[in-house]
């Protein structure tokens, strides 16, 4: 995620890379790949969220960054500008589990199309950062919101994840009910398939 702040995830991310609400604004404050950035004075609190952000990569990427998160009225604020392509974004409290995400541009025009149920992008591979672990998601349904008898609810650890590679990812498991703990391809057989890579 660059500094023109193009919309990611890890984390990210997915609703294992990340859920449908930490990344809903993007259906309100920004067309697909792009996040309308509000200016703010720093706000209490920013050091624990830049913190948190930080903490879904490795430190050579979180530490260069750009860091943003949702204020109080759903609006996404700049914490900290950024140097190497990469964005950024806090836990979300509101939702179950650790799930900052950290993510490239490309991996954010892919996050906006998911959240926004258009089409991703055709030829740009994105990677997304989670290396706290995601919120839990339906390995089959990109857009389920709660666990059902059908819908097949997974849990994830810590994790990277490479989206936007169609026809790369032959030869990943693709079940139903993957081995979370190997790499195995999410969400298969929708334009929002994308490989998983369990780090732990």
């Amino acid at each position: 995620m660059p500094n023109s702040h193009k919309l990611l995830l890890l984390c990210a991310v997915t609703a294992a890379a990340c859920s449908v609400a930490d990344l809903a604004w993007a259906q309100k404050k920004s067309t697909p790949g792009h996040m309308d950035m509000k200016a703010a004075a720093p706000a209490a609190g920013d050091a624990s969220m830049i913190a948190s952000a930080m903490s879904a990569a490795p430190r050579a990427v979180g530490d260069k960054a750009a860091i943003v998160a949702m204020d109080a009225t759903g609006a996404m604020r700049e914490l900290r500008k950024g140097s190497n392509g990469f964005t950024c974004m806090p836990d979300n409290p509101a939702t179950p589990g650790p799930d900052p995400m950290c993510g490239d541009a490309n991996a954010m025009q892919w996050a906006a199309a998911w959240v926004g149920k258009k089409t991703p992008p055709a030829g740009k591979v994105g990677f997304m950062y989670m290396l706290e672990g995601g919120t839990d998601a339906s390995n089959t349904d990109p857009h389920a919101q709660a666990p059902s008898a059908t819908n097949n609810w997974i849990k994830t650890g810590p994790h990277v994840m490479v989206v936007g590679a169609d026809g790369m990812m032959e030869g990943y498991p693709t079940s139903a009910t993957p081995d979370t703990s190997a790499p195995y391809v999410m969400w298969a057989g929708t334009p929002y398939a994308h490989l998983m890579l369990p780090v732990k």
